[in-house]
């Protein structure tokens, strides 16, 4: 049986959340059982099924977050964070 797709939230409301300098603050959960992204007290919460290791959770989380805004992969890029679950990433327009 196939597993469900997450219900992403609107893109307008993750953009609204995205600071004048184009920084976006997310709380990441990874090894989760089930991909997963929504909004919680003024910040993206994203809970991926990769393990934190070799960075593979934070690609998940770029690849989510990208796929939720509806923009290429490279215009998301991690600023602060490498090993923490509290993330700022910068979407270039």
């Amino acid at each position: 049986m196939a597993r469900p797709r997450p219900a992403l939230p609107a893109a307008s409301e993750i953009k609204s959340l995205i600071d004048d300098r184009g920084q976006l603050k997310v709380h990441v959960t990874p090894g989760a059982r089930t991909d997963d992204v929504s909004l919680l007290e003024g910040q993206l919460a994203v809970k991926t099924r990769a393990k934190p290791q070799d960075g593979a959770a934070n690609d998940a989380v770029i690849a989510v977050v990208a796929k939720a805004l509806g923009i290429a992969p490279s215009r998301v890029e991690l600023l602060r964070g490498q090993t923490s679950r509290q993330k700022v990433l910068r979407i270039t327009r």
